[in-house]
């Protein structure tokens, strides 16, 4: 090591890192194959900063892209899924509850090997909504309720925030960041 490097102990602590729904980032890996970016200040600065990883819980559990869409079954919610008790069927009558499960558990294990506690996931999806998603009629229904991967990574301590929350999530990060308790 050189006499001008810093020692280990006060190089700086990495920046706390934020999983964001890939559809949010411009992939086209949502049910229609198509995008839903987001033009948030906040996540700009995120992505420059290097913070952000991408993940798609569909597409990381096998499903394809373009796939039927697919809602939670029963008027339930991510959680009775996790627990077996409803199921996520797409608009064709397949169930492809497997498949949100293994995405959720593969996000999971990747926030955690990551050390990651904050998420900004796209609303009203069957995996990623946190604040609502669809009823299970496919009429566009909406309940309050949260998707597999959102109810899963919540129940592991990751908060969860969806696309028009990035400021609070932001807020989150720097108390993280400043050692405080999230």
């Amino acid at each position: 090591m050189s006499r001008d490097a810093a020692p280990p102990s006060v190089w700086p602590a990495p920046l706390p890192l934020v999983l964001v729904s890939a559809c949010l980032l411009g992939s086209p890996v949502r049910y229609n194959a198509i995008h839903k970016r987001c033009d948030s200040e906040v996540l700009a600065r995120w992505l420059a900063q290097g913070r952000v990883v991408p993940v798609c819980p569909e597409v990381s559990g096998g499903l394809p892209v373009p796939r039927p869409p697919a809602e939670i079954s029963l008027g339930a919610g991510g959680a009775k899924v996790l627990l077996g008790q409803a199921r996520v069927i797409d608009r064709q009558g397949q169930d492809v509850s497997d498949a949100f499960i293994s995405g959720a558990r593969h996000v999971l294990v990747q926030a955690q090997s990551q050390d990651i506690r904050v998420a900004v996931l796209k609303e009203g999806s069957p995996s990623c909504g946190s604040g609502y998603i669809y009823d299970g009629s496919f009429t566009g229904q909406r309940m309050v309720e949260r998707g597999v991967t959102a109810a899963l990574l919540e129940s592991a301590g990751i908060r969860v925030f969806s696309e028009a929350q990035f400021v609070e999530a932001n807020d989150l990060l720097l108390r993280l960041e400043a050692g405080e308790a999230a």
